[in-house]
């Protein structure tokens, strides 16, 4: 259908690193923030990493009047992070928060008490309704001995589920957010493989990077570019670039010229087709300002909706073979996570033993002082008193870590099982 309108799209998808007491100039940097979607007068606004809800609230009160419409997702012990800011009625909100977050005892990190989820919010926005996500997933931390690396694909894994199950009712899917991920790693290939989803960094007719670009440009989906660098930032997409002050330096010494770790992906379901007009994005500070937004780079997408004749088919055959091999290296790093969550789960399941044996000792010990038959002399009250705590404290801690990894074990065992049932699927049809 020619005549149709065209509905132009233009993303706003941003972690704000806004932690508060934490992060560096925060209520600055969020001010500054507010101040740029006001200016610029986006049609959605995906933002992470917010998790103060006062922060939340002063940016729903400043830009009430150029989005009307918005929405904060709540998880976890200091929250998700994730808000949404719109032009369009939002329609529906659901909250999914991943089975598996990395560790509770890893309190540098502190990704499990964030709740890691997907936000997902049902838009019409005039022709269709749009189904727009705003995920993230497991920090890296370290890539050399990546331990979250299960986590992640199983993150990864339901996000991609997550999409597969609810876009059923929706015309497009627009996803947004940091993935933490390189565009080459098996988990990002495993979701845009298994949902159809296309990278706008890829597919964009034009690319910029601070007022600069290349026009024409064509990427192509599942190849690693190399960056390229301009005078005011990096050709790839980066999102974690070494000249943004507040990025670590030492983590970026593999990839001099920063990585790409933030997406905006989308598809277009039945008769829609979807095309990436322009992509942006932000780098360094702020233009005339010494702080940039934040640690991450701004990603900024223009999309261009449109109906066509016929609806659009399925994922052609061809790449069949290519997924089934990602969901074959995708369960064989899932596998290796659940021989280790085992092993951490006997080991946690030993040390508890131990310390009710020792705590059953005792107790024996001190009937025997009781009904008088210790005739030696007896073992000092204060130090009894004391390894009878230590006792319970190793109790108690080793069989919460049982409990915790018995329950990472039955998530990765459920998450490699589908992965074996797709596999399966996939290799036997014709």
């Amino acid at each position: 259908m020619e005549g149709d309108p065209t509905l132009r799209l233009r993303v706003f998808d941003l972690n704000c690193w806004a932690i508060r007491y934490l992060s560096k100039r925060r209520q600055e940097r969020v001010r500054l923030i507010g101040d740029m979607l006001q200016r610029e007068g986006f049609d959605l606004v995906l933002l992470q990493e917010v998790w103060s809800e006062q922060d939340y609230s002063d940016l729903k009160v400043k830009l009430g009047g150029y989005y009307p419409f918005s929405h904060y997702f709540r998880s976890g012990v200091i929250g998700s992070g994730l808000c949404i800011f719109s032009r369009f009625p939002i329609l529906d909100t659901l909250l999914y928060q991943y089975s598996l977050n990395g560790y509770p005892y890893m309190l540098q990190h502190g990704d499990w008490f964030c709740g890691k989820s997907v936000g997902l919010d049902k838009c019409w926005c005039g022709i269709q309704p749009l189904l727009l996500g705003s995920p993230q997933l497991h920090a890296e931390y370290c890539r050399e001995k990546d331990a979250y690396l299960p986590h992640r694909l199983v993150q990864a894994w339901e996000l991609a589920q997550f999409i597969r199950h609810t876009s059923k009712g929706a015309d497009v899917v627009l996803l947004g957010g940091d993935l933490n991920m390189h565009p080459e790693d098996v988990g990002i290939r495993l979701l845009r493989g298994w949902t159809g989803l296309r990278d706008a960094f890829a597919e964009a007719t034009r690319f910029e990077v601070s007022g600069r670009g290349r026009a024409g440009c064509q990427g192509t989906p599942g190849v690693s570019h190399q960056p390229r660098c301009l005078s005011q930032g990096c050709e790839d997409g980066c999102t974690l670039v070494p000249n943004n002050c507040f990025t670590d330096k030492s983590e970026l010494l593999p990839f001099p010229l920063g990585i790409r770790i933030d997406y905006i992906l989308y598809k277009a379901i039945s008769s829609f087709i979807v095309k990436c007009e322009e992509l942006k994005t932000t780098t360094g500070a702020v233009p005339g300002m010494d702080v940039p937004f934040s640690d991450h780079e701004a990603v900024m997408a223009t999309l261009h909706i449109q109906r066509q004749g016929q609806a659009a088919g399925a994922t052609p055959s061809t790449a069949e073979p290519m997924l089934a091999d990602v969901v074959t290296e995708a369960r064989t790093e899932v596998g290796v996570g659940l021989r280790v969550a085992q092993q951490q789960r006997y080991s946690s399941g030993r040390m508890a033993v131990l310390a009710l044996l020792l705590l059953l000792l005792q107790a024996a010990a001190a009937l025997g002082a009781l009904a008088g038959l210790d005739a030696g002399q007896p073992f000092p009250k204060l130090s009894f008193c004391l390894l009878a705590f230590l006792a319970v404290g190793i109790l108690l801690l080793a069989t919460g870590l049982y409990l915790f990894h018995t329950m990472e074990v039955k998530m990765l065992h459920g998450t490699e099982e589908q992965m074996r049932m797709v596999l399966q699927a996939l290799q036997e049809r014709p």
